[in-house]
């Protein structure tokens, strides 16, 4: 599926590290989303770049923004990830039914069994307001989408 800026982003309930419930429509009318797709937990370039957004987090997350890091890794391998790494945002597993969310997004690799770098910013009315995909290998800047954040 190809998501289109402006249309109403692909709403999901997903278990954070802490086995809490995440919704995406939870935050409507309360703060812009960020929506972080990454293929695998324990990765070079995917820690590497968790880690930036980890330590920039008053840019994504505040009174005005959340952070949403999805792999379709289990809750307990994002547990130790998290902890590991010290995240102060969600990091939600995608894992069953496997990978669903990385697929309505458009950014599930069916070959390898993970999602691609993907982002999105979904707006407080829960419309698409800015996307960037990646392959897997190619490392996103967290400026670009601080920037589109800022511009909204």
């Amino acid at each position: 599926m190809t998501l289109t800026i402006g249309q109403v982003a692909p709403d999901f309930t997903l278990n954070n590290q802490f086995g809490e419930s995440v919704s995406l429509s939870s935050f409507k009318g309360k703060k812009n989303v960020i929506i972080t797709f990454y293929p695998f937990s324990f990765t070079g370039t995917c820690t590497g770049e968790l880690c930036s957004l980890r330590d920039d987090l008053g840019s994504f997350q505040n009174d005005n923004a959340e952070l949403l890091a999805i792999s379709c890794d289990s809750m307990f391998t994002q547990k130790v990830f998290a902890d590991q790494e010290n995240y102060k945002f969600s990091v939600l597993s995608d894992f069953w039914p496997h990978g669903a969310t990385a697929q309505a997004y458009g950014v599930f690799d069916e070959a390898r069994g993970c999602a691609i770098r993907g982002t999105f910013i979904v707006n407080k009315e829960g419309i698409l307001s800015w996307q960037v995909i990646h392959g897997i290998g190619d490392a996103r800047d967290s400026a670009e989408y601080k920037a589109a954040l800022a511009a909204l």
